[in-house]
């Protein structure tokens, strides 16, 4: 076979400078490298931003994906395509890409049409099923894989299966410095006669300071001119969530000691030329962090490389970096261990001098020219994989194989409807009807809709005051929760109905299992205890699908807790059982009507994780589909007119906004496990309800409001576009917006 050539246009994706995070730096690094290796070819990149207003990158990044935004990947797709890529470099780590466990970044491997080479920046040994479904995905879309340590490659191979001949170790690149002699460089910080020991990095509490700090103490009794630099800013993520708690609590440590004198702290981040600068003033280089499972370690390759001693921590790439000597590994969280490693070569010159100069050498093959080449290498293979099994051609990339563009997000109707207390139940048109109150239903829903966007920041607020309200209807004496509060903060009755109290579970669920905001976490487990206790008593069937939906949201955060496992187990059963005595060949379904909210029941049993409810679940759910399917194709909900009896006719009209949510939610679960497209196709089928694809051919959805009709009447859309409605197409949304590209439905003749 002849020799592939090297490519002549190479993307890469990732963080980018000046966004400050060590992906971007890599990034930044390597293509430059490889643009530097082959200046014939044409390098660029697409940056990840982690914030709407993005950063002012140099003309190298030609493109932008805002990291939440799942439109944005598949733009990002079409412009690689369009402009005739020949090899994609994509940098991996599951916190910079939005969706569960980062899977938006698998929208744009999907529809890419030429060769990956992915850069493992993390491969976990015991990932969660988000985590490992992603993994395999990426896998399975990538040409060729990248580790920066062996250890990498072997988690490859034993943990997902992957074939020794897909991997390619290539180390951290490093700056190619010249190896000087600290004290050359220790007037510039002040520092000149001491010993100086260095951190550096963003600072967060994964890195272990506090331990170094710890071992000060022995340190400086017997080499008291040392001295320890701890150099980076906070992560901005950290000082977001926490502000400055942790670089606090480093200085009261070290005051506390007794060593606030021999410990620097800059907070802040460095440029390439000054890191530089304080590398060679370092003696011995610290990373006492606290994870085992950290693969990689930009900060550990350039250190070594640049020819420091080094003391650390055993996590993976320190064990395999600093084996046979090249470096003094001491055990997690043990300050003594520290210092004694740091003295070993403080009391030896010799063995300190030795040490440096070992490790400068064999930094020699790390540094960015010799890295960019192994990349190329890489490339080379990728390109001639990809020729042996190529990608699907231009064909399909026809519009029923493509996702369709879903209406961007908009929440001015929701912000509009809600107000320090909660969101409104009712809209006159577009303006809130103060005189209808709130209500726990649409808090609920409101509540989970902000824990299923990617917008956890903007939307704090609003959560809050959702969970607020919750809060507040739970009556602690008799374990329920109430519905009906008036504008002046009045409850209007006793305890909320059994659905309403289901629904209350299921967004306490939501929270406690995915919330970003830990206080909010924490209330919702604590009221989710509280309300679960009556659930097992209830006897609405929708009561029991939403519990069990709120507890399959909560194991997330606590898989093993009993009361929940219990709880869902009852719940299950009792849905089962109302199947069993209800259920026939030709009336599959629960009960002797068809009433509201119906894909619940077989959605809860989906989830349950029980086979024989799981069949039931998909059985139950494929009837429904077959009575709401029009012989033209489109989605004809259950009307709330009248219903459907059994052996009677059924209700066309008036159609309500949460069957076609439910029928989404619904489906989209049967699709995550089954993977049968067949349940994708059908949610989309729902979800174009609210776009006009049902009866009357128009729109409920309100492009310019961002609300959604009250419900379908016989000849027109009811304009008033009140809570429950709104947030049943933005759930639904939301929901869309985090699955595979799904073909167009099919009309009736072709089921």
């Amino acid at each position: 076979m002849d020799e592939v050539a090297p490519p002549g246009r190479i993307g890469f994706v990732g963080g980018f400078e000046p966004r400050r995070c060590g992906i971007a730096t890599f990034t930044h690094d390597l293509c430059e490298a490889v643009a530097e290796a082959v200046p014939e070819a044409r390098c660029f990149a697409g940056a990840v931003n982690d914030r709407v207003e993005g950063y002012t990158y140099p003309p190298r990044v030609r493109f932008e994906i805002l990291e939440s935004d799942l439109d944005s990947y598949r733009r990002a797709a079409d412009f690689l395509n369009f402009n005739n890529t020949e090899v994609l470099c994509v940098q991996h780590e599951f916190g910079i890409y939005g969706g569960p466990a980062g899977s938006h970044v698998l929208a744009l491997l999907k529809e890419v049409r030429m060769p990956v080479v992915t850069t493992l920046h993390t491969v976990l040994q015991q990932p969660d099923p988000a985590q490992r479904k992603v993994m395999e995905d990426l896998v399975r879309r990538s040409e060729r894989l990248v580790v920066m340590a062996r250890k990498g490659a072997e988690i490859l191979q034993e943990t997902y299966g992957v074939p020794a001949a897909k991997v390619d170790v290539i180390p951290h690149g490093i700056p190619d410095t010249p190896f000087a002699d600290p004290d050359l460089h220790k007037a510039r910080f002040g520092v000149e006669g001491c010993r100086v020991l260095l951190t550096f990095g963003l600072l967060g509490p994964g890195k272990g300071i506090e331990h170094a700090i710890g071992a000060l103490p022995e340190i400086v009794r017997r080499h008291p001119d040392t001295v320890y630099l701890v150099l980076g800013a906070t992560h901005p993520h950290l000082v977001a969530r926490e502000g400055e708690s942790y670089r606090l609590n480093l200085e009261r440590l070290a005051e506390n000691l007794g060593v606030r004198e021999h410990v620097v702290f800059y907070n802040r981040f460095v440029s390439a030329e000054e890191l530089a600068e304080f590398i060679g003033a370092t003696d011995i280089y610290l990373t006492p962090y606290l994870n085992e499972a950290q693969i990689t370690s930009g900060t550990l390759a350039h250190v070594f490389g640049a020819g420091n001693a080094v003391v650390s921590t055993p996590y993976w790439h320190a064990r395999e970096l600093l084996a046979d000597g090249r470096g003094i590994l001491v055990p997690f969280r043990d300050p003594q261990a520290i210092a004694v490693g740091v003295c070993a070569y403080l009391d030896d010159p010799a063995l300190l001098a030795r040490t440096r100069q070992e490790a400068y050498q064999l930094g020699r093959e790390t540094i960015w020219p010799a890295v960019a080449r192994r990349y190329l290498e890489s490339f080379r293979q990728a390109r001639t994989d990809h020729k042996l099994a190529p990608r699907t051609t231009v064909g399909g990339w026809k519009l029923g194989r493509r996702s369709y563009d879903l209406p961007p997000l908009r929440l001015d109707h929701i912000m509009r409807m809600s107000d320090g207390t909660g969101i409104f139940q009712h809209a006159t048109f577009t303006v809130p009807n103060f005189h209808e109150g709130y209500c726990t239903d649409d808090n609920a829903r409101a509540f989970i809709l902000c824990n299923l966007l990617d917008e956890p920041a903007c939307l704090d607020h609003l959560a809050t005051s959702y969970l607020a309200f919750l809060a507040a209807a739970l009556d602690h004496e008799t374990g329920r929760f109430r519905n009906f509060m008036s504008h002046g903060r009045q409850w209007l009755a006793g305890p909320g109905s059994q659905d309403s109290h289901g629904r209350a579970l299921w967004a306490l669920g939501v929270g406690a299992g995915r919330s970003h905001n830990e206080g909010h976490r924490r209330l919702c487990a604590q009221l989710f205890d509280r309300g679960l206790a009556v659930v097992e008593s209830f006897t609405a069937p929708r009561a029991w699908a939403f519990s069990l939906l709120g507890i399959h949201d909560f194991l997330r955060s606590d898989a093993d807790d009993t009361k929940a496992n219990a709880a869902g187990e009852v719940l299950t059963e009792k849905l089962v059982t109302l199947w069993q005595n209800c259920a026939t060949e030709v009336w599959p379904w629960f009960e002797t009507c068809v009433t509201y909210d119906n894909a619940r029941l077989s959605q809860a049993l989906i989830l349950s994780g029980r086979a024989d409810a799981l069949g039931i679940g998909l059985k139950s759910l494929r009837w429904l589909i077959s009575m709401q399917t029009t012989q033209a194709g489109h989605f004809r909900p259950i009307g709330s007119n009248g219903f459907h009896e059994k052996d009677g006719a059924r209700a066309d009209f008036d159609q309500q906004p949460v069957e076609s949510n439910a029928m989404v939610s619904a489906c989209l679960e049967a699709f995550r496990v089954t993977q049968d497209p067949f349940w994708s196709v059908e949610a989309k089928r729902a979800f174009e309800w609210f776009l006009g694809r049902n009866d009357l051919g128009l729109p409920l959805y309100d492009y310019t409001t961002g609300g959604c009709g009250d419900g379908l009447h016989h000849d027109r859309v009811n304009a008033n576009q009140g809570a429950e409605s709104s947030l049943a197409f933005h759930l639904s949304l939301a929901e869309m917006k985090h699955v595979e590209p799904i073909p167009s439905p099919p009309t009736r003749s072709t089921l």
